[in-house]
């Protein structure tokens, strides 16, 4: 691997950084250094389609533009190029189905009883059928909306994207699944296309590859939103190749005898390596860049917003250095995700934007540049970030809020208040401490009571944990 000077790697660790580590890939070494963002005021006021691509339990660093020295993402790297990657963009909590609550909801998590699970495990609970979503609202302003791959809001007969405003549906209702057999988390097929099984056996990335590349570059009469949420690289680790592992998998949960045995065969625990990830996300990347072949062959590319990040942080395999923390807790490695965004019609490409946003700030996004209005009944905790893409604005100054069971925490500017699971507050300046290191909460107690205090004020607002 070829060395990292100490400026590249300076600037990929900070949370100012301007370039991608110099051994990420040949053809980032090649391209032209990443500009600052700035908006270009100009453009059509044609509303685009929305691709909102997410991976799952994919690392902040698992894409070699974001510093992986090992993993070779060239589409995802390329999209990069084109748009504005985000360095300090975050999922809207630490687990799959909160985010995906927020991002769908563009509100916190604990607004609603099913965001209180985390994840959702079983059939009680699920995203409630009568609350307004980004595809709901979408609707109601002209859009075709459907969603392809996971959507871990509540199974069948309760809940499904096409309950909750989605036009289409072709995935699955967990949380997990192997890749080959469709057999999901609670034992039984999961694979759907709209509310009836679809037998298909082969490897669920390209199965759900093939249906995006379909949607894609059909002939709409109106514009649209896509959800293309794959499952990859989330275990078990699995890549195209691994029937065998995957048929051992399958076996394992159809002789279970309790959810417990389930659970653990899909945990895969024996399994896995850096090497087995490695492909899996390279499989990601793509499955990305087929789809993005798909759109550019339909002519919609440049009046299609493309947004790619993923649910939460990654575990065991993922590279996250230099992050503290991975999937389930609100230390960085938890939350701060990769994010990339393009729309060749308004925002040029090249660009790097170190401005802190959310989950719910996304929906807001969408929903203003599709001329979308929220449900007042059901007022958003995101800000649209518009204004500052596509106008030369000031980006929205906000809080960023979190809370799981186990912790706390809320980002303001370049602090970082953080509650561990102890019960142990914690302050850090991530402009200068990305590893959350440097405990200043002794140093700063003034600091540290009144970012407490903003959290203890919009924690009030939500729904208590059952139990």
């Amino acid at each position: 691997m070829p060395e990292i000077s100490r400026r590249a790697f300076g600037g990929l660790v900070g949370g100012g950084a301007v370039t991608a580590v110099a051994a990420a890939t040949t053809a980032a070494e090649a391209a032209p250094a990443e500009r600052p963002f700035a908006s270009r005021p100009s453009g059509s006021g044609k509303r685009p389609n929305l691709l909102v691509i997410l991976g799952d339990d994919l690392g902040w660093a698992d894409l070699s533009s974001y510093g992986a020295p090992h993993i070779k993402t060239p589409n995802l790297d390329r999209l990069a190029r084109q748009g504005v990657r985000f360095t300090d963009a975050y999922s809207g909590s630490a687990t799959c189905s909160p985010t995906r609550f927020s991002l769908y909801t563009g509100r916190y998590p604990g607004r609603t009883q099913g965001g209180l699970a985390e994840p959702i495990a079983n059939r009680t609970q699920g995203l409630d059928p009568n609350h307004p979503t980004l595809a709901s609202l979408l609707k109601k302003a002209g859009y075709s909306t459907a969603l392809i791959g996971k959507w871990h809001c509540g199974w069948l007969p309760d809940y499904s994207p096409t309950k909750s405003g989605w036009d289409e549906f072709f995935g699955n209702h967990g949380g997990v699944l192997e890749y080959f057999s469709k057999l999901g988390q609670l034992g039984d097929y999961d694979l759907y296309e709209g509310d009836a099984t679809y037998k298909d056996l082969r490897y669920y990335t390209q199965v759900l590859t093939e249906r995006a590349v379909e949607y894609v570059g059909r002939d709409h009469d109106k514009p649209w939103l896509l959800n293309l949420n794959f499952t990859t690289p989330h275990w078990p680790w699995l890549a195209a190749g691994d029937e065998e592992t995957g048929a051992e998998i399958a076996a394992k949960i159809r002789a279970a005898k309790t959810q417990a045995d389930i659970t653990k065969a899909l945990n895969h625990y024996d399994g896995g390596s850096v090497e087995k990830y490695t492909e899996m996300v390279q499989s990601l990347d793509a499955a990305v860049g087929e789809v993005l072949a798909a759109l550019r062959r339909s002519g919609q590319e440049e009046h299609t917003l493309v947004y790619f990040a993923s649910d939460n942080g990654g575990e065991r395999w993922s590279y996250l250095w230099p992050l503290s923390g991975e999937k389930f807790v609100l230390q960085e490695g938890g939350i701060r995700v990769p994010t990339i965004v393009r729309w060749p019609h308004r925002i040029d490409g090249n660009q790097v934007s170190h401005e802190p946003n959310v989950s719910p700030d996304w929906t807001a996004t969408f929903l203003e540049v599709a001329g979308a209005r929220p449900d007042p009944a059901y007022p958003l905790d995101g800000a649209s970030l518009a204004g500052y893409l596509l106008r030369g604005e000031r980006p929205p100054e906000h809080d960023l809020f979190w809370r799981v069971r186990a912790n706390r925490a809320l980002r303001r500017g370049s602090w970082k208040y953080y509650q561990d699971s102890a019960g142990q507050d914690h302050l850090y300046d991530l402009g200068a401490d990305l590893r959350e290191q440097a405990d200043l909460a002794p140093d700063r107690p003034e600091l540290l009571a009144e970012l407490k205090s903003a959290w203890e004020r919009t924690a009030a607002g939500l729904l208590p944990y059952p139990g």
